[in-house]
């Protein structure tokens, strides 16, 4: 029989220690130390041992074979976009989002839409008539999905040996225990070794695995952050419950970039696609209204427009207010320097309000000049052409700096009907001729400024 002990793990990071500590010597957090019953004893079974033992050997890099990669075409084009161009075999992808944001019901529509696949969807939440109800309201049943109800890793080892899936999917990995771990589901130690087995699994058997997991309050992936370096893939399901849309990040990707972003409307019958961002992010509102500007970005090798809307009014109060959301604050409070420092722009007794429409949020610095726009065109109330954009970074001295790959950006705002563009006058190499819409140039924001209101 396996001797049993016990040992302390770090809510917050999974660092073990063999005694209680009041702060966790590896994330420096206070009070995160919970004692938990763990089994090292010699006879101790891992719940999936493939039979075909396989030994490696030290190889030189230069006599290793290249094996095209061969990845599994998803229907679901947003997905397939955010995995890298498709699902790679034998790899273990984590997918975390907020209670209720739609993780289970897009896991589900995935496995309902893929007809090929032989697809083993394991639920320890729910029972086979609720999972069978959210189905039925999605769209049409797929034959080749299994579901199974159960908790127990030994026992799903069992069936998918059984059924032999070409992919599987947990619900959620929280839920699951393995008899060699004697704590309670969801604990640090039954999480880290259910995750390991599963990682043997989908390695030896080339079955790409889905773990559903939970986040803690704070937006991050429940769990010990090991959880994080082992799988191959960390996807983010995340958006306002009070909105219909939902954004799918890639917080990691070993098979591709990590900037690819998946865009859905969340219906009754589940998860649309939105191949068209640039239409759903800019207002039909034709009425000239001040402190909006068009911005042209990119998400990964995605090009969209974005409208930025800005308020500017009076300090009520003594201290003036800043508030983003969608847009970094510290970069706000920067550029409001720049306006007032470079510009002779007197906004240090007033309060500026900026949001992102559409409830996305954008780190890309090609939309500062559309920020400083919308800012001067509500400080000034003048209101800002419909049918024009920008895309450019504003510098600290007051310059327009140039962006990368303004040409897929010039090309998203020709395609959606607007006729002015204006970017940095140093992007070199973007030719007028091979567009319809008009491209202007500009080095200061003063330049800007006399494009917009003249």
């Amino acid at each position: 029989m396996a001797k049993l002990k016990t040992a302390h793990f770090c809510q917050n990071c999974g660092h073990e220690s063999a005694k209680w500590l009041g702060r966790c010597p590896s994330c420096n957090e206070w009070n995160t130390f919970v004692e938990e019953v763990i089994s090292k004893g010699k006879n101790e079974v891992t719940a999936f041992a493939k039979s075909s033992k396989r030994t490696a050997k030290p190889q030189a890099i230069h006599q290793i074979k290249d094996i095209p990669q061969q990845r599994i075409q998803m229907v679901d084009l947003e997905l397939n976009r955010v995995l890298g161009g498709g699902l790679v075999p034998g790899s273990l992808t984590l997918f975390g989002g907020e209670p209720g944001i739609g993780k289970s019901t897009l896991m589900l529509q995935m496995a309902m839409q893929e007809k090929n696949q032989k697809i083993l969807y394991v639920s320890g939440e729910e029972s086979e008539q609720q999972i069978k109800m959210r189905a039925s309201r999605i769209g049409e049943l797929n034959e080749n999905c299994y579901l199974l109800t159960e908790t127990q890793l030994e026992s799903v080892f069992k069936h998918a040996e059984d059924l032999q899936p070409t992919l599987l999917v947990i619900d959620s990995i929280q839920t699951i225990h393995t008899e060699n771990i004697d704590s309670s589901p969801g604990s640090i130690s039954q999480i880290r070794e259910s995750t390991a087995q599963l990682l043997r699994f989908a390695k030896q058997t080339e079955t790409p695995v889905f773990l559903i997991g939970h986040i803690t309050k704070e937006g991050s992936l429940a769990g010990p952050k090991v959880l994080e370096h082992m799988v191959d893939t960390v996807l983010q399901f995340e958006g306002d419950r009070n909105h219909v849309y939902r954004l799918l990040r890639s917080i990691k990707n070993r098979f591709g970039s990590t900037n690819e972003l998946g865009i859905y409307e969340m219906l009754g019958t589940g998860l649309r696609q939105v191949e068209n961002p640039s239409e759903i992010l800019i207002s039909n509102n034709q009425d000239k209204l001040s402190g909006s500007a068009i911005a042209a970005t990119l998400e990964g090798l995605r090009p969209m427009l974005i409208e930025v809307q800005a308020l500017v009014s009076t300090a009520a109060y003594g201290t003036p207010q800043r508030s983003a959301t969608g847009f970094d604050l510290r970069r706000l409070n920067m550029l409001l320097a720049v306006m007032e420092k470079r510009c002779g722009f007197k906004l240090g007794a007033k309060d500026v309000f900026l949001n992102i429409a559409g409830g996305i949020k954008v780190n890309d610095p090609a939309i500062d000049l559309a920020v400083v726009a919308s800012i001067l065109s509500s400080n000034a109330d003048l209101a800002i052409e419909k049918n024009i954009c920008l895309s450019a970074e504003v510098g600290l001295s007051g310059e327009i700096r140039p962006v990368n790959r303004v040409d897929q950006r010039i090309s998203e705002a020709e395609k959606l009907g607007f006729d002015k563009i204006i970017i940095s006058k140093d992007n070199k190499g973007i030719k007028q001729e091979n567009f319809k819409i008009e491209i202007v140039g500009c080095t200061r924001i003063e330049e800007v400024l006399k494009e917009l209101f003249s």
